[in-house]
């Protein structure tokens, strides 16, 4: 996934992942009802999520209305 946006985005940005089973009140905070999830934040609030293994034209699109 990481090597998937540094070949598409050439900008500095914060990348992170989080252990839900020793941080069980994250998915209840962000309202995650399902593993993975990948959610977008710009200046601290979600701005799109996509759940499940999904195409990487959906992750691209996900990141591009994120921008």
């Amino acid at each position: 996934m990481w090597r998937l946006w540094r070949q598409e985005y050439d900008r500095q940005d914060s990348r992170g992942k989080c252990d839900i089973d020793a941080n069980p009140m994250v998915p209840t905070q962000l309202e995650i009802r399902s593993i993975p999830s990948l959610l977008m934040f710009r200046s601290g609030q979600v701005v799109g999520q996509v759940v499940g293994a999904v195409p990487r034209a959906r992750i691209l699109d996900l990141v591009n209305k994120a921008l």
